[in-house]
């Protein structure tokens, strides 16, 4: 049977795409078949005469490292592609493209993958809109899928992370498990901000991942590489 998860922020930018790296390398370490896509990206840039987001392509190029499938197409991986660095909703607005919940479903055709694990990387947070009434966690609702958690530690993310895991919990789903990510290298008292989010959340902590410098595209791979030996993947198989 197919698992499907969700990855999820407490904010944008706290290394959601670092996570799924990590997790991508993680299962592939124990061999299992795994597929990772990002739904939707804003922010993209024209290569080839294609928008392409680099999140997306650290996802490919994870996915391709030890891959028996190896190139995998763009457009399966990002099918939607947004130029504005905004939110998603406001970025379509500009592109002319309209987002709910049934064109995402449309876009990425999860029922087409037949790996036993598939990863789905949101944009931005929890919250953030497709349309005037519709959000991701809409999506996630609809598809029915759990939910992974990346909490970027810093100040105020103790705060964010349970106002998210409420929010997720009130829908239904179920939270899998929550990753610690330290995005502030100079953060106080981490351990202790740790250690309150583990009392205060009952699904596992999957992992602590230290504050790691980012690269060029090379040093994002070792970057995942790395990421990977701090998660555990255990409570996902």
């Amino acid at each position: 049977m197919t698992k499907r998860y969700f990855i999820t922020g407490t904010d944008t930018d706290v290394g959601k795409t670092l996570v799924i790296c990590a997790l991508i390398y993680a299962f592939q370490k124990q061999n299992k078949n795994i597929i990772a896509i990002k739904p939707i990206a804003a922010g993209c840039e024209r290569i080839d005469g294609q928008l392409k987001n680099s999140d997306a392509l650290e996802i490919i190029q994870a996915l391709d490292a030890s891959h028996s499938q190896k190139n995998h197409p763009y457009e399966l991986i990002n099918p939607i592609s947004l130029q504005s660095a905004v939110a998603p909703h406001i970025a379509a607005t500009e592109d002319v493209i309209s987002l709910s919940v049934k064109s995402l479903q449309r876009s990425c055709n999860l029922p087409q993958f037949n790996q036993d694990y598939i990863l789905v990387e949101g944009a931005g947070g929890w919250l953030v809109p497709l349309n005037e009434t519709e959000t991701m966690a809409d999506f996630v609702v609809a598809e029915s899928l759990d939910v992974i958690l990346v909490v970027g530690m810093k100040l105020g993310c103790i705060n964010h992370a349970l106002l998210t895991i409420e929010n997720i919990e009130s829908r239904g789903l179920k939270l899998s498990g929550w990753v610690a990510n330290c995005v502030d290298e100079e953060m106080m008292v981490l351990d202790d901000n740790i250690q309150t989010l583990c009392e205060r959340i009952d699904s596992p902590l999957l992992g602590i991942i230290p504050f790691l410098i980012e690269g060029d595209n090379s040093d994002e791979k070792k970057r995942a590489t790395l990421a990977s030996t701090y998660v555990n993947i255990a409570p996902l198989i």
